[in-house]
């Protein structure tokens, strides 16, 4: 049988990115999940019990080639090329102030994040869903109380800020390089530990999402929770 390409992607990633995107990997594994090929998770590889793996490092007129190949028989594994790995879904729908907002709800039913502001045009709203998948999986996580600052080197062009509120309740934003704040999760946590599994679920689960528009009539429940995964 000849050889067939099911999946081939080639881009630029940050080093925080490239560990993002490792480790997303590595905890699909050990879950005994299906493993997510690309960032969106649309292309996912189910892996043999066990496999062979080869890991080959070259260097050919000053360009490195570092490569992990894993092989295994077809019939003892399964690739999807239709996947939904992403346990959330974008909601873009209009307030009772004809303001366009978005919110991410998990499967679960909790939102786990929202753009925070309203948008007078429809497109901007969706150009706010589009800036938190492309910059939440790499965005680095600083904890605003402690006085860290985003590393200069690797992450995206945003970082997740930790911070409590006056009320003593952890919080969480996704800040943009400009300073435009461009999701947050709408509410206080008891720990910081409950505020870093809402911000995780956001890095996973946005990249993935689909974006469904509401009904003008259909009821805006936002019941945000603390245990999304």
């Amino acid at each position: 049988m000849p050889e067939e390409t099911i999946h081939e992607a080639k881009r630029s990633r940050s080093r925080q990115a490239l560990a993002t995107y490792f480790r997303r990997i590595a905890e699909a594994l050990g879950r005994g999940e299906p493993v997510p090929i690309d960032d969106a998770g649309t292309v996912t590889v189910d892996p043999a019990a066990e496999s062979d793996v080869e890991i080959e490092l070259e260097r050919e007129d000053g360009v490195v080639h570092f490569e992990v190949g894993v092989e295994f028989d077809e019939a003892d594994g399964e690739i999807d090329v239709d996947a939904a790995a992403s346990k959330a879904t974008f909601e873009l729908y209009a307030d009772s102030a004809d303001q366009w907002r978005w919110r991410l709800r998990h499967d679960n039913g909790n939102i786990v994040a929202d753009g925070g502001e309203g948008y007078a045009d429809k497109r901007d709203a969706k150009s706010g869903i589009e800036s938190v998948q492309r910059n939440a999986p790499g965005a680095h996580v600083i904890d605003v109380d402690r006085g860290e600052e985003a590393p200069e080197d690797g992450g995206s062009d945003a970082a997740f800020e930790l911070f409590r509120d006056s009320d003593e309740r952890y919080r969480w934003r996704l800040r943009h390089d400009n300073g435009n704040i461009i999701a947050d999760g709408g509410q206080g946590y008891a720990s910081k530990q409950k505020a870093k599994q809402g911000l995780n679920s956001v890095k996973f689960n946005a990249p993935g999402a689909s974006v469904e528009e509401l009904d003008a009539d259909e009821p805006a429940e936002d019941e945000p929770a603390e245990d999304e995964e």
